[in-house]
């Protein structure tokens, strides 16, 4: 990849940055309750997409801006230098949009992709279950044929902003077969629908970001099925692998603002020149960066082939042991104080990384698909 920009991109950054410095908000990442929290980060959103910031590498048909990948790598970098918030709908961004475009129909493409950039609509997930969590293929959740419908049954778990969300993405069993990936439905389901229950996680946060779904006869029009009926499993796995290529160019993001922000604590409170100090943080900058560069390769990837490879899981890997390193070095450099009120922050971050290793693929999960389908090796069991 050719790091040095040309003129068009220069002054394309050059607007992006005067634009951030005009628009971005900082507000604190804890900061109030959720639900104030959502809804700015959705007014924000919105603005992003009126300017044209969201959806830049999507069909300008259907809301995208079908800029290049080059400019989306400047954009996220200028985010990195105003310390701007993500939009709300990253779920809808980093994995609704891409399977809809790659696997979608035109009625569902002009449907669905608009709203999703605009943060009109939310989007959830809807894979994890209580007895199939880390081994997806094994979920219970029922897609019953109807004719022109399908009735669902079921429960999903560790369900992101399900109690905001308008639309669904659902992994159901359809038929049962002799390889449990088979039979597999992929579904866009409104969660406005009758039979669809709600129920908050509450988390050691203290807020309730993760949800429970119960299905009970839920009515699904085959008009919002995904791909071909039968073959969801195909559908989930491009998912998955935006999920953690795609979107771990958002975590790359992310990893960058959180090393520069703790470099702005450690002096904020006395201890930018501490050797140790600077030493430790210097170490999570040089990892940020490295986990940005990778994630340069799953955007070459999407640029070859369309669809992330198996080497985004590295993404989702680094990213989320790299932020529970960070900002464990956050709350021991502040020492007690950090745990006294809000701790400048970064109590509540602390706390909430602990689930960074378990969302959207455990590390141990993780590590075996480097394993076995990147590095070639054997199948452990």
């Amino acid at each position: 990849m050719d790091f040095e920009l040309s003129d068009a991109e220069k002054e394309f950054r050059d607007e992006v940055r005067a634009w951030l410095k005009a628009n971005a908000p900082h507000d604190a990442e804890g900061g109030g309750d959720l639900k104030s929290f959502i809804e700015r980060r959705r007014a924000w959103q919105k603005k992003l997409f009126d300017a044209g910031y969201v959806g830049m590498t999507w069909p300008e048909e259907y809301g995208g801006r079908g800029r290049s990948f080059m400019d989306q790598l400047i954009f996220n970098d200028e985010m990195i230098l105003a310390h701007a918030p993500e939009p709300i709908n990253v779920i809808g961004l980093g994995m609704g949009g891409p399977v809809v475009i790659a696997h979608g129909n035109d009625a569902q493409k002009k449907r669905y992709l608009e709203p999703l950039l605009s943060a009109e609509e939310i989007w959830c997930q809807g894979f994890s279950e209580p007895n199939a969590g880390s081994d997806l293929s094994g979920l219970q959740t029922r897609a019953e044929d109807q004719g022109d419908h399908y009735v669902v049954n079921g429960q999903k778990v560790w369900t992101t902003l399900a109690h905001v969300a308008k639309w669904c993405m659902l992994l159901a069993r359809e038929r049962k077969e002799a390889n449990p990936r088979d039979g597999l439905t992929y579904l866009l389901v409104d969660m406005k629908s009758p039979g669809i229950e709600v129920r908050p996680l509450v988390q050691i946060t203290g807020d309730a970001e993760f949800n429970e779904i119960f299905f009970k006869d839920v009515k699904v029009p085959k008009s919002q099925i995904l791909g071909e009926a039968g073959q969801g499993w195909v559908v989930a796995m491009t998912t998955l692998l935006h999920e953690r290529g795609t979107l771990g160019l958002a975590l790359a993001t992310r990893a960058q603002i959180t090393a520069s922000e703790l470099a702005e604590h450690s002096r904020k409170l006395g201890l930018g020149a501490d050797p140790l100090v600077r030493q430790k943080i210097a170490q999570h900058t040089i990892e940020a960066r490295a986990l940005q560069l990778n994630g340069y390769r799953a955007v070459t990837s999407v640029k070859r082939g369309g669809i992330p490879g198996p080497e985004g899981s590295i993404l989702k890997l680094m990213w989320s042991e790299l932020n529970q390193r960070m900002t464990e070095t956050a709350m021991d450099i502040a020492g007690p104080a950090a745990q006294v009120g809000d701790g400048d922050g970064w109590k509540y971050q602390f706390l909430r990384s602990r689930a960074n290793t378990i969302e959207a693929g455990t590390s141990e999960v993780l590590r075996n698909i480097l394993a076995e389908r990147v590095l070639g090796l054997p199948r452990s069991r």
